[in-house]
C-alpha cells in the first residue's frame, strides 16, 4: 500500500480518494456524542479503524477534536476518548424582524455567548438595517475577547422568502425599499467569514429541530407570528423550501377573501388578521366596546395586548380569542394537508401560553380531519424570543459540520479557555 502522505509538521492530509462524506459524517458523530472513541466510531459507520484515524487525525490540529483519556480495555490496547471542543468557534445569528434587529453570538453547542436587539424600521430603512447590522454584531464579539479570530461564520434570518439558489435576492412585495438585493458581501468582507442567509420561519423551525421542541420529530411545522405569520416545515427530517424557496407562506392564506388589502396584493390573508399591526388596529376598532379596558389609558402595541390578556382584561382576552381562531383555520388546513406530528407555534404570541393554544386547539380540533388531528400536537415554542437568531447561527454550524474547512483551525490544536 502507498505511504499516507504528510505534511510538515508530521500530519496526515486528506486522502484524495476518499470521500468528503466519511470526514463530514466522523466529524458529525464526535460532535453530536461529544465524548467517543475511534474503535466506536469505526463501530457505529462501518469504517475501517485506519480510516478513522486518518480522519481523525486531521481534525486534531484544527482543534475541533482533542484526546481526553483513556477508556477501559476489553483486551488490548485501551482505546483513546476524543472530545469535541465546542469553544473552537464562535457563530454570529442574525433576526431580521420587518421592525427589529437582533443579535445572537453562539457557541458550537448551543449556548448564547452574546445578546444585543434594537427596534428599527427594517422595511423601509436597507442601509441603516446593513449598518446597525454590522454594529450589533461587532458588539457582541467586542464583549467576548478573542471571539473575532474563532467566527466561523453570519447566518441572517430574513423576514422574507429566500430562494436557496439566490439567497443575495429579497423579496420586492414584502421588501420594497430593499429593490430585490439583501446587500451582505460587505459584510462578508468586512468580518472575513462567509454569510448565509435563508427565510426567518425556515430557521426558527431549524432551532427547534436542533434545541428545541422538534427534537426527534422529523415532521413538523413551526409557525412564526409577529408583524408578519410565516411557517417552516421539516418532511422527512430535513428543510421543505418548495421549488423556489417560497414553501411556507402561510401568512398569504386567504382567510376572509373579502377582508383587508395585504401588502401581497390579496385580500383577508391570514397576516392581515393576527400580525402585529393587525392586532393593534383591531384593539383600537374595539376599545369603545370596551371603555374600562387597561389598554384605554396607554399606547396600543403587541406588548400591551399580550400583557393585557394575561391579567384577564376582556378586551385582551378578546383579541386574543379573534386571533386564535384565525389561526386555527389555517392550522388546520395545514394539518389537513401536510399531516405534520407537531406543530409549534413561535413569536411574539406564544407567550400567552394556554390562553392562546386552547382556543386554537378547539378551532383545529373542528376543523380537522380526525386521523390528522390525533397524530398532531400543537404547542409553543421551547426557544422564546431568541430562536430566530439561534436558528440562523445553526444553518451556519449545520454547513461548518458538513465542510470542516469554515472552522478556524487553532494553534497546535490547543483548547480555548
Amino acid at each position: 500500500m502507498k505511504p499516507q502522505a504528510t505534511t510538515r509538521s508530521g500530519t496526515r492530509r486528506a486522502d484524495p480518494a476518499r470521500p468528503k462524506a466519511l470526514s463530514h459524517a466522523v466529524l458529525r458523530m464526535i460532535w453530536d456524542q461529544h465524548r467517543i472513541s475511534r474503535a466506536e466510531i469505526a463501530r457505529r459507520t462501518g469504517l475501517s479503524r485506519s480510516t478513522v484515524t486518518e480522519i481523525v487525525d486531521e481534525l486534531l490540529p484544527m482543534g475541533l477534536v482533542a484526546e481526553v483519556g483513556v477508556e477501559p480495555s476489553r483486551g488490548g490496547r485501551p482505546p483513546i476518548v476524543l472530545e469535541f471542543n465546542y469553544q473552537a468557534g464562535c457563530i454570529l445569528g442574525v433576526d431580521l424582524g420587518a421592525a427589529h434587529i437582533a443579535v445572537a453570538l453562539m457557541d458550537l453547542r448551543g449556548q448564547i455567548l452574546a445578546w444585543q436587539h434594537r427596534v428599527h424600521p427594517v422595511r423601509t430603512d436597507p442601509e441603516g438595517t446593513r449598518a446597525l447590522i454590522n454594529e450589533l454584531c461587532s458588539a457582541c464579539l467586542a464583549s467576548r475577547p478573542g471571539s473575532r479570530k474563532l467566527l466561523v461564520g453570519i447566518g441572517i434570518a430574513a423576514p422574507c422568502p429566500v430562494d436557496p439558489n439566490h439567497p443575495e435576492r429579497f423579496s420586492e412585495i414584502v421588501l420594497p425599499e430593499w429593490h430585490g438585493r439583501g446587500g451582505f458581501k460587505q459584510m462578508a468582507t468586512r468580518f472575513k467569514v462567509p454569510v448565509m442567509v435563508d427565510n426567518d420561519a425556515n430557521l426558527g423551525a431549524l432551532a427547534e429541530r436542533w434545541w428545541g421542541a422538534g427534537r426527534g420529530v422529523d415532521d413538523f411545522a413551526y409557525v412564526k407570528v409577529a408583524t408578519g405569520v410565516g411557517s417552516g416545515h421539516f418532511v422527512l427530517g430535513k428543510v421543505y423550501r418548495g421549488a423556489t424557496g417560497v414553501a411556507g407562506e402561510i401568512g398569504h392564506v386567504a382567510i376572509d377573501p373579502y377582508g383587508k388589502p395585504c401588502i401581497c396584493g390579496l385580500r383577508g390573508c391570514l397576516a392581515t388578521l393576527v400580525g402585529a399591526p393587525a392586532l393593534v388596529e383591531r384593539a383600537q376598532e374595539l376599545l369603545a366596546r370596551h371603555p374600562k379596558s387597561v389598554l384605554a389609558s396607554q399606547a396600543i402595541t403587541i406588548d400591551s395586548i399580550e400583557d393585557a390578556a394575561l391579567a384577564s382584561d376582556p378586551l385582551g382576552l378578546e383579541i386574543v380569542h379573534e386571533a386564535a381562531g384565525h389561526l386555527g383555520i389555517a392550522i388546520a388546513g395545514l394539518l389537513n394537508l401536510m399531516n405534520p406530528r407537531l406543530v409549534i407555534l413561535g413569536g411574539g404570541l406564544c407567550r400567552l401560553g394556554d390562553l392562546l393554544l386552547d382556543p386554537l386547539r378547539d378551532v383545529t380540533r373542528s376543523r380537522t380531519l380526525i386521523s390528522s388531528l390525533t397524530a398532531a400536537n400543537v404547542q409553543t415554542s421551547e426557544l422564546g424570543p431568541r430562536s430566530i437568531a439561534v436558528g440562523a447561527a445553526t444553518y451556519v454550524l449545520d454547513a461548518a459540520l458538513d465542510d470542516a474547512r469554515m472552522f478556524p483551525r487553532l494553534q497546535d490544536g490547543a483548547k480555548t479557555a
